[in-house]
């Protein structure tokens, strides 16, 4: 499914990153990723059982405002961040394990120039390589069409 998604935002060299448009926005890949990702696990017993862990902290910390509809929405928030953190986590993961499969190439770009410190700002690119280049989905070459068979081509050979 990683590959999928990278190879839908990525561009024909196959790269994708460091942000993705969505919308009138840019967003990191690796958020992108993680979001595209997680309904996956919207009815995953963890999940829920995390939402009701976030309602509790926010209750005693009394960020609740009372009001269902503007809770509702600061308590998805909150999940939101806590899945995409972790998300995070294992999309590293998943892309490592593709780098060494041959699959898919990683470097970093972002503020200041390209090194190896992932820090400092530095955000995700990924580049299909390998088997994986085929779900870029590059026009094909066009065919040449051989001449029309003739008479005889059939025991010729």
């Amino acid at each position: 499914m990683l590959l999928t998604l990278i190879a839908d935002v990525a561009r024909p060299d196959g790269s994708a990153g460091p942000e993705v448009r969505v919308g009138d926005g840019l967003v990191p890949l690796r958020d992108w990723l993680c979001d595209a990702l997680t309904p996956m696990g919207h009815r995953d017993p963890r999940r829920m059982a995390l939402v009701e862990r976030v309602r509790d902290e926010l209750r005693k910390d009394m960020k609740l405002t009372g009001d269902t509809l503007t809770d509702d929405v600061q308590v998805q928030e909150e999940v939101r961040n806590r899945v995409r953190a972790s998300g995070k986590t294992n999309l590293s993961r998943a892309a490592s394990e593709l780098v060494k499969a041959g699959l898919l190439k990683r470097h970093y770009q972002g503020y200041g120039v390209d090194h190896l410190n992932r820090g400092a700002q530095r955000q995700a690119v990924y580049t299909l390589t390998g088997r994986a280049r085929v779900l870029i989905g590059t026009p094909a070459a066009p065919r040449r069409l051989a001449a029309p068979p003739r008479q005889g081509d059939l025991f010729a050979h």
